[in-house]
């Protein structure tokens, strides 16, 4: 049987900040079985697209996924990248994300005061 993976080495390290932000790039390289040389020039390449802002603490990196952005292929509908995130990795991996047409909020009718 062939060896092979529905997503690409990109989506797949795109899956691994989705559901740690915190992930070492030590932690995505074991995690897609590559090494840490091409894990580095997987996360420099979504950082340089636009899909993943890397925020610098001391010694470690903090990843955030720009999940309004659409994906990079074309298919045809106008498909976040949150979207896809939030399908494979369920939406209980990830922080919950602000609705992006907010609802204005309910109020409820006033009711007449009795007599």
């Amino acid at each position: 049987m062939a060896n092979w993976s529905f997503l690409t080495s990109h989506g797949r390290a795109l899956l691994c900040i989705a559901r740690d932000p915190e992930v070492r790039l030590r932690d995505i390289a074991a995690s897609l079985d590559i090494t840490e040389r091409r894990a580095y020039s997987i996360v420099t390449n979504l950082t340089e697209a636009g899909y993943v802002v890397k925020d610098k603490e001391g010694r470690r990196n903090y990843y955030r996924i720009q999940d309004h952005l659409p994906l990079p292929e074309s298919t045809g509908r106008d498909q976040a990248i949150g979207d896809v995130l939030d399908l494979l990795a369920g939406t209980a991996a990830r922080p919950p994300r602000a609705r992006r047409n907010p609802l204005p909020p309910k109020t409820e009718p006033e009711m007449p005061s009795p007599p």
